[in-house]
């Protein structure tokens, strides 16, 4: 079993993230957190898409094109830093992702299929990480993290962005 980071793996910044993330196994609660999220954008009505709770708020799916692309950067960061890649990594701007994604004006069908062959690409990686990969650390948008920081990092914002969509949005 993947063992949650120890606090000298990564920067302050991603407490809150790994916080948010159940005790369990990783690819168990990536799994489940995958299933439930198909099923939550599977449920919405077409008028909830492109609610906004507030002004300058992203859209329902907005988020969801926020999440597929967040994943599969911080899969990417995974997979660099496992495999002992010592090149920093530059941040991205969520806003500007967003913005320039289109996603108001994709099918959430399309969408939510891209979603789920992130995630599938995602457990594929985590699956196939060997024990003495998850230790290896790297330096991402300017702070130290572990791989396995990142697996709990790609659950935790899943788990922010989930509530968000809960309370604010669906609620």
């Amino acid at each position: 079993m993947l063992r949650r980071p120890e606090r000298d793996e990564y920067a302050a910044y991603f407490d809150y993230y790994i916080g948010l993330v159940p005790e369990g196994e990783p690819l168990t609660i990536l799994t489940q957190q995958g299933e439930r999220q198909v099923a939550l954008f599977s449920s919405l009505a077409p008028e909830q898409i492109d609610y906004r709770y507030a002004p300058g708020k992203w859209t329902v799916i907005e988020v969801l094109g926020h999440l597929v692309d967040t994943e599969r950067i911080m899969s990417y960061r995974l997979l660099r830093i496992a495999r002992g890649d010592q090149t920093p990594l530059i941040g991205f701007d969520e806003n500007t992702f967003v913005e320039h994604g289109c996603f108001r004006l994709r099918n959430l069908s399309d969408l939510l299929e891209e979603y789920k062959a992130v995630r599938a690409s995602t457990i594929a990686l985590v699956r196939g990480i060997s024990p003495e990969a998850w230790l290896r650390t790297g330096i991402a948008n300017g702070n130290k993290l572990s791989a396995r920081t990142l697996a709990y990092v790609i659950a935790g914002h899943e788990a922010h962005h989930s509530t968000i969509l809960r309370e604010r949005y669906l609620g």
